[in-house]
């Protein structure tokens, strides 16, 4: 099947089977390797993009569901070769250790911060509790999404 979506604000039209992930048609039809796949159950959220703005597990969504929507990955985030202030912040606070998690815990704070400029500690946590981080670098995570969240861009 034929879809097209927006990733990362490049319009992109792949030929997919049906029951291909969102995941996989990213990784392998896009070659965006950022999207990290780690338990393929929706538990662990190293594959968490963003759809329409929203976090979603690319592991448990379908390419085809994709159809017409706007797709932001990790790759997404930089602008003119700079880091986002988040990515920054996770850099300046040591928020990454193996970095295997990195992906879908940066994706799901940029939510956070867009709905939420200046998140409590307690905000981030749960914010954050869907994300799985195997090295338990937890306090600096938090840490660097409050740092961002101090120079984090306003919204519209």
């Amino acid at each position: 099947m034929n879809v097209t979506f927006t990733v990362n604000d490049e319009s992109v039209r792949i030929d997919v089977e049906p029951r291909r992930t969102l995941a996989d048609a990213l990784r392998d039809n896009c070659d965006l390797t950022g999207t990290h796949l780690g338990c393929e159950h929706g538990v662990c959220g190293a594959c968490t993009v963003l759809v329409d703005g929203e976090p979603v597990r690319a592991c448990l969504m379908f390419a085809v569901q994709a159809e017409g929507c706007a797709i932001t990955t990790v790759e997404g985030l930089q602008h003119d070769g700079a880091l986002h202030p988040l990515q920054e912040a996770f850099v300046d606070h040591h928020g990454l250790q193996c970095g295997f998690c990195t992906p879908g815990m940066l994706l799901t704070a940029v939510h956070l911060l867009e709905h939420n400029p200046s998140p409590d500690r307690r905000t981030i946590r749960e914010a954050m509790s869907g994300n799985i981080c195997r090295c338990t670098g937890y306090q600096s995570i938090v840490d660097a999404v409050e740092a961002a969240a101090q120079r984090y861009p306003p919204g519209p």
